[in-house]
């Protein structure tokens, strides 16, 4: 099994890689503008993955680099999962100098509990605290139609 490198240097990202994965495979963002996301990576901390040179897992978190922080988009190709890149790729995330002492750094997921649960994210202490405004369809939305 070849180790999984990360880095966070934007310029290494395959935002067309990137794009792909986001708006025809991930659950989470169907359909998302290459704009949409090409304007995500600008403003996030981002982690790219990389198995001899190319790219095969991204992850990023928005954060002030005080006291939150968000994870988001974290992936693994489909090729290249079972092998513990994602463990590898959320454990460098997690280690990361800017993202140290965050008094809240949260995450949303349908299916990748237990390996969050690993790096210490639970369900909140206080849901009745939260809020959010979503809309699942954001990206699937025709300006001017219902």
């Amino acid at each position: 099994m070849d180790v999984l490198q990360i880095s966070t240097d934007k310029h290494r990202l395959d935002i067309g890689l990137i794009h792909r994965f986001l708006s025809d495979e991930a659950y989470w963002s169907r359909g998302i503008p290459r704009a949409t996301v090409e304007r995500a990576v600008a403003g996030s901390l981002c982690f790219g993955g990389y198995l001899g040179g190319r790219q095969v897992a991204f992850a990023r978190v928005v954060t002030d680099g005080a006291t939150f922080g968000y994870l988001a988009d974290v992936f693994v190709l489909p090729e290249h999962r079972g092998q513990g890149h994602a463990k590898t790729l959320v454990a460098a995330i997690m280690a990361h100098p800017q993202l140290q002492g965050l008094r809240r750094f949260s995450l949303a997921t349908s299916d990748a509990h237990g390996l969050y649960a690993a790096f210490g994210f639970a369900p909140p202490g206080r849901p009745q605290n939260l809020m959010e405004k979503f809309d699942p369809d954001v990206y699937t939305h025709v300006p001017g139609k219902p």
